[in-house]
């Protein structure tokens, strides 16, 4: 069961990816189209069927042939199997005899219908390559967004995964990044609230000011100001442009680890679910005392961003970071996803469980379990922890 839900969030994945690519994946054997096969099968059922049936003229069924070529074939083959079909009527009409011929009307249908697949097939192609252009551009802005991290990047084993809610959709509101400095290690996750280009760009702004401040910054509290600044001159730019996402807000934790100070990071929470401290011993809550969404500080006195706490955390403990996608995800009955509990239990059958990738895979596998699939939310896990621990750890 745990293993149909894998394939599940693999085809979810492979949906984020594009239709386009999907089926042409799903079409190809060792990186050959296969795609012709179905309409050639087709053209010689119809064929054998005319010729074994003799009181039912299915002949005229070939029309269907290069129907079936312009939905999964390219142009060239789609006109190829529309001359073969008209080929294999008029040899049918006029050479096999077991029945009265069908005549003009039906060579009319079938040399129509082969004209109009071919058309069908050029709107079609024409249309994939738009959608593979945009795709290539949206690639580039999720790696702009969410950058790929290299193994071990800044000292720390990390694992992330990132399923849209839109299958149409490459990239969304939800954003992690690792920055390693002078100062230590700076860890950002969040969740920019609302959908589309709008949060994109949001996203990409706090990303930016952090991919600075994170390393440049000594005091981590610092680098927490410049993030609710940077949000609030982001709203207000779209504000003045009079766009409608001018109220936006983000959620988010950031993480910081010195290698100073081994056993505990310094974390502030803005508005987020707390982060997990998974281990050997068990699951917990990291303790840190949580404050008001990026870009709602001016709604109260005072301190203009949360407290840095300082929670203790063990060489052997992982932090895992989720976002709504997770937390909000509910089953047929309305029951949400409690993710802690399933880690808990998977942990302490197996410690190893604990590491980072398998975290993820945990996390990922369980969430798509419980909503059937049907996300609702963009849906990011991250998991993180200081480098050196074993492998079974």
């Amino acid at each position: 069961m745990r293993g149909r839900w894998r394939l599940i969030g693999r085809l979810v994945q492979a949906a984020g990816r594009g239709d386009v690519v999907s089926r042409h994946e799903l079409l190809s054997v060792r990186g050959h189209s296969v795609a012709w096969a179905f309409p050639l099968l087709l053209l010689v059922g119809i064929a054998a069927a005319d010729i074994t049936t003799g009181a039912f003229e299915i002949i005229s069924w070939t029309v269907l042939v290069p129907g079936v070529a312009a939905a999964i074939c390219g142009v060239r083959a789609t006109a190829v199997f529309a001359v073969v079909a008209v080929v294999v009527y008029v040899f049918a009409d006029t050479v096999w005899q077991h029945r009265d011929e069908t005549g003009l009307p039906g060579l009319v249908l079938v040399t129509l219908g082969g004209a109009i697949a071919v058309v069908a097939a050029a709107v079609r192609v024409g249309g994939e390559q738009r959608m593979l252009h945009m795709r290539d551009i949206a690639d580039a802005t999720r790696r702009t967004v969410l950058r790929p991290l290299p193994v071990g990047f800044g000292g720390l084993d990390h694992a992330a995964v990132y399923l849209s809610a839109d299958t149409e959709a490459r990239v969304g509101g939800d954003f992690y990044d690792i920055q390693p400095g002078p100062h230590g290690t700076r860890v950002l996750v969040g969740d920019v609230q609302g959908k589309g280009l709008g949060a994109v760009d949001t996203a990409a702004a706090l990303l930016g000011t952090f991919r600075e401040t994170a390393y440049h910054e000594p005091d981590l509290a610092t680098v927490a100001e410049r993030l609710e600044i940077r949000m609030r001159r982001h709203r207000a730019r779209t504000a003045a442009l009079g766009r409608s996402d001018g109220d936006r807000f983000a959620t988010a934790v950031l993480i910081g680890f010195s290698d100073d100070l081994p056993d505990v990071v310094d974390a502030v929470v803005f508005g987020h679910e707390p982060p997990l401290a998974v281990g050997p011993a068990g699951v917990r809550a990291l303790p840190a005392v949580g404050g008001l969404p990026l870009g709602m500080s001016d709604l109260v006195a005072g301190s203009p961003v949360p407290p840095v706490c300082r929670p203790a955390l063990a060489a052997d403990e992982t932090l895992l970071l989720v976002s709504d996608g997770v937390t909000e995800a509910r089953d047929p009955g309305g029951c949400f996803y409690r993710h802690a509990e399933e880690i808990a239990r998977a942990v302490a059958a197996d410690p190893s469980n604990a590491a980072p990738s398998r975290l993820v895979a945990l996390v990922r596998d369980g969430t798509l379990r419980h909503c059937r699939g049907r996300l609702v939310d963009d849906t990011t896990v991250f998991a993180v922890r200081r480098r050196g621990v074993p492998a079974d750890g």
